[in-house]
This record gives C-alpha cells, sequence and structure tokens, in this order.
C-alpha cells in the first residue's frame, strides 16, 4: 500500500449513505473522514444516515462536515432544473475539508452511468481536488466502483491499490451488509451477483479523468434507459438526461473549479509581481 495510506490521511466521499459498504475493511484500516453527500432517503423518504453513522463510526472513521446533507429528491431536482447552486457550493466544502483534514488522498464513487447521483459525486470531488491541487497541496484521487465488480480488474493501473480481508475482516463486512435493513434486497442480489469471495478484495483505481464523462459512462447511461421506464410506468414525470441535465452541471463545475485556480494564482493587490 502507498505509503500515502496511512491512519486518517484519507477523505472519504460518496453519494449515498450504504457506499461504505463496499468499501468496508479500508473504513477499519485507514479510519477516514467520511462525507456523505444525501441521506439515501430516495423514493421512501426514509433517511439512512443513522445507519451508515452506526458503520463509519463503529469502523473507527468518522463523519465529516457534509453527512447527508441533501434528501435525495433535491438533489434530483436541483438537476432537473440546472440549479446548479447547490453543487458548486458542496464542491467548495469537499475542497475545504480536502485543506482541513490534510488529506493526502481521496476516494470516492465512480462514474459508471448507472445512478446520476454518483456520477454528480465524482465530478464534485474532481473539482475540489482540481481546486486543492491548484492551491499548491499534493492530493491523490482514487474511485471505487459500485455497480461493476468490487475487485476490478487492476492489470493496467500500476497506482491502484488494493486491500485483501481477512477472515474476520470479511466476517464483519458481510454482517453489517446483511444487517443493512433499508438495503437489504440490493444487499442480497449484488452478493448473489458477484459471489461472497469477491467482496474479500476493495480496490481503488487512480482518477485520470476530470470533467468529460462522455467516454466512460456509455451512451445512453443506464440510468437514463432506466428513467424511460418510470415515466413510462406514472412513477417520474421526467427523464433525468446525461446532455441536457449532467453534462452542463460538469461545465459549470469545471468553470468554478477554473476561477478558483486563477483566484488562488492571482498576485495580491500592493504586491511587488516581480518581488
Amino acid at each position: 500500500m502507498p505509503a500515502r495510506f496511512v491512519d486518517g490521511s484519507l477523505l472519504l466521499v460518496m453519494a449515498h449513505p450504504g457506499h461504505e459498504l463496499r468499501v468496508h475493511g479500508l473504513l477499519g484500516r485507514l479510519r477516514p473522514t467520511v462525507l456523505v453527500l444525501t441521506d439515501g432517503s430516495g423514493r421512501t423518504g426514509r433517511s439512512r444516515v443513522g445507519r451508515s453513522l452506526s458503520i463509519v463510526e463503529g469502523a473507527g472513521a468518522q463523519p465529516g462536515p457534509v453527512f447527508g446533507r441533501m434528501h435525495d429528491a433535491a438533489l434530483y431536482a436541483a438537476l432537473l432544473s440546472g440549479d446548479h447552486g447547490p453543487f458548486l457550493r458542496l464542491a467548495a466544502e469537499i475542497a475545504a475539508a480536502i485543506e482541513a483534514s490534510g488529506a493526502a488522498a481521496v476516494a470516492a464513487d465512480a462514474a459508471e452511468g448507472f445512478n446520476p447521483a454518483h456520477d454528480v459525486c465524482r465530478l464534485l470531488v474532481n473539482a475540489a481536488v482540481a481546486r486543492r491541487r491548484a492551491a499548491g497541496q499534493a492530493v491523490a484521487s482514487y474511485e471505487f466502483l459500485l455497480d461493476g465488480p468490487p475487485a476490478p480488474a487492476a492489470a493496467g493501473e500500476p497506482d491502484a491499490v488494493t486491500l485483501f480481508l481477512d477472515d474476520a475482516e470479511l466476517t464483519r463486512k458481510l454482517a453489517d451488509a446483511r444487517g443493512y435493513e433499508e438495503l437489504s434486497a440490493d444487499v442480497e442480489s449484488t452478493i448473489d451477483r458477484w459471489g461472497v469471495e469477491a467482496f474479500r478484495t476493495e480496490t481503488l483505481l487512480p482518477v485520470r479523468y476530470g470533467f468529460d464523462l462522455s467516454g466512460r459512462i456509455g451512451s445512453p447511461p443506464f440510468y437514463e434507459t432506466h428513467g424511460e421506464r418510470r415515466v413510462a410506468e406514472g412513477a417520474y414525470r421526467e427523464v433525468l438526461r446525461f446532455l441536457r441535465h449532467v453534462e452542463p452541471l460538469a461545465r459549470a463545475l469545471r468553470a468554478d473549479a477554473e476561477e478558483a485556480a486563477l483566484a488562488a494564482a492571482r498576485v495580491p493587490d500592493g504586491a511587488d509581481p516581480l518581488g
């Protein structure tokens, strides 16, 4: 494991409560500060923050200043309406958390085109990391898959970080996953899909992309075809689309990060530019 991965050196950022189950062993080994963007209330309206808080703290990690900040419905409503303000503020808060924690690395949801909130989380973290790098903080950026395999092939990624859980760690991980009542159906289907032993391995992949997700998430992404079905069923009023809703946010985050970088590089008023 790289030297930067020492106890407390990592900031973990997730779109939803419950994502910590994918990196459960990492929680216990590195005790990161954990940020969660939404409360996981989804269509039920019931928050999952309490359940995830108990898992995070039980592993010895600590919640950060953003932990269940937005209702899921509010996040999707802001995306659909083109209201980028809440996301720009969240990116700034994540950047401030990276600075305050002195984190040497940040790990967050991957952009997979499966759930728009996951992809938005990745964009926010990429913006926050860009801000901190522009300010001179050396911070590595990693992602972990949520829809893809828990142990993706990392042969082509020499900087990938892989943890192999021992029997006790795997037992604790499975117990917390199966005890997460709000996600019980998802947990069992995921275990059936990949098999128990796949969850013994946890992989963080280095992030080598910024704000352009078009080559990573499929065309159309899964969430668009799923949204079309739900609209046809009468469950949703509008389909959330990549080009119409997510890509404009990516552009806004890029512009905001670039402006923050320029501000960090400006010579203070009255200072001698050669001095």
